[in-house]
């Protein structure tokens, strides 16, 4: 009988399917490898499995041991997967940033989730980094796959993936696309192929502002793909050409991939994607580009796939005119964004105010320009003169002043939506493409429809 005996005897084979609607006059065809397949619903699966049964063989992992990884969802899965069958317990460290779909799916299988704020650099103690190290260093045997640095993980891919792939194509692949992460796909995968001919080129498909692409690690919305940092399992000399993509073209992808296609695709499946119809667009029929789909949608049913969340940081539009429309027309030698640091004084923030004649400053965490989640908090006038008589209070850093931040509005949201919202606050902070780009009031409304006499 063809039955497996568990579910890990499931993980890999996945299947490889051509797009054709979205590759409409695109001479060069585009296959995907569809990692949804895989019991876990991800191409994680596969490290996930190999990094255990390693850990096992050197006598990492007992009866009773934790398994301790900071992850964006998909490696987690992965590994209570392993550990349900296996018998260990669970802690995964994600942070505030990934959807709370892969939150509740975790915690489906029994772990344990520790959610860590995103905008800190990776040394921090309060990154997801750090603290899954300080869990690791605190819990007697506590094991950490380490999916960063951990050569199994790329090794995985280069045993299983890569031999998939050439297999499939019958050798004809001439391109490989994937999101570029921890870089354990990309490395193992392109290791092998560049094995089986050296021609074949890899890509890494980046979220703009990543490292892999010249960035920093921010500010990005895409989950899972990209870093901050380099890890040790990625190898710069296998990969031919990386290419930047932003959230706009990820989302916008991956939702006109599930609509044409019928693949519920994730948001780094739509950076892939992206990438792959880029490198399509410059090659002949003859050429075999394949694209691997990291996961599914299902995942990101209440960010991407939802009109309203994407509306709210600015990557849909209503009807009618725009409040973008309302501060494109305003002359003013003040910056869009004026911000403070957290860990500046009060003294900053004041001559910041006076400056520019504000009542008001944001607090944010980074540079611009800044991500939805590096937007702190506020400080006002009022805030200030209540505070004013405290002792130290022009030294006191601006974190320890601070009111709550303003709430958001999309750009392409309408007006007369902006001034709903605008009754319940004096202020909103405009997201465009996900990136906070200017304060809105009601005065900025008014003065636009004197202007065009609304």
């Amino acid at each position: 009988m063809d039955i497996a005996d568990s579910v890990l005897d499931l993980i890999g084979r996945t299947p490889m399917v051509r797009l054709t609607r979205v590759t409409e006059g695109i001479a060069c065809p585009i296959v995907a490898k569809v990692e949804t397949t895989n019991p876990g619903g991800s191409v994680k699966d596969r490290p996930a499995l190999a990094m255990i049964d390693a850990a096992e063989k050197e006598g990492l992992l007992s009866p009773g041991s934790t398994i301790i990884e900071p992850t964006s969802g998909n490696t987690g899965v992965g590994l209570a997967i392993v550990a349900a069958q296996r018998g260990y317990d669970c802690v995964f460290v994600m942070t505030d940033k990934v959807s709370p779909e892969k939150v509740d799916l975790l915690k489906a299988y029994g772990a344990e989730v520790i959610v860590c704020p995103v905008d800190v650099a990776p040394e921090d103690p309060r990154s997801y980094y750090s603290t899954a190290e300080r869990l690791v260093s605190e819990r007697p045997d506590a094991f950490r796959p380490n999916q960063y640095s951990n050569p199994i993980n790329p090794m995985s891919h280069y045993l299983t993936t890569g031999p998939e792939i050439w297999e499939q194509t019958e050798g004809k692949v001439t391109h490989f696309v994937a999101g570029a992460g921890t870089g354990g796909t990309l490395c193992g995968v392109g290791k092998y192929l560049k094995e089986q001919n050296p021609n074949v080129q890899i890509i890494a498909a980046d979220p703009e502002g990543s490292v892999y692409s010249g960035g920093d690690g921010r500010p990005y919305l895409v989950e899972g793909v990209g870093e901050d940092f380099w890890p040790e399992t990625y190898d710069p000399t296998l990969i031919d050409k990386v290419i930047a993509v932003t959230d706009a073209q990820s989302f916008s992808r991956a939702r006109e991939v599930s609509r044409r296609e019928g693949l519920l695709i994730g948001g780094s499946c739509g950076t892939a994607v992206d990438a792959a119809i880029t490198v399509a667009n410059d090659l002949e029929k003859d050429d075999l580009v394949v694209v691997l789909l990291p996961d599914s949608g299902r995942g990101y049913l209440s960010k991407i796939f939802n009109d309203e969340w994407m509306t709210k940081y600015g990557f849909l539009s209503d009807e009618g005119p725009h409040i973008q429309e309302v501060l494109k027309g305003i002359a003013s030698e003040v910056p869009d964004l004026v911000c403070v640091q957290p860990d500046d004084t009060v003294t900053k923030a004041i001559e910041l105010l006076q400056k520019y004649s504000l009542s008001r400053i944001i607090v944010a965490q980074g540079n611009l320009p800044l991500s939805a989640a590096e937007i702190k908090g506020t400080i006002d006038e009022t805030q200030l003169q209540i505070r004013s008589f405290e002792k130290g209070f022009l030294d006191m850093k601006c974190s320890e002043v601070m009111g709550p931040r303003l709430n958001f509005v999309g750009s392409g949201e309408s007006i007369r939506s902006v001034l709903f919202k605008l009754e319940q606050d004096q202020t909103l902070i405009m997201v465009d493409k996900g990136r906070p780009s200017a304060v809105v009031s009601a005065s900025d409304i008014l003065s636009y429809l004197q202007r065009s006499g609304g």
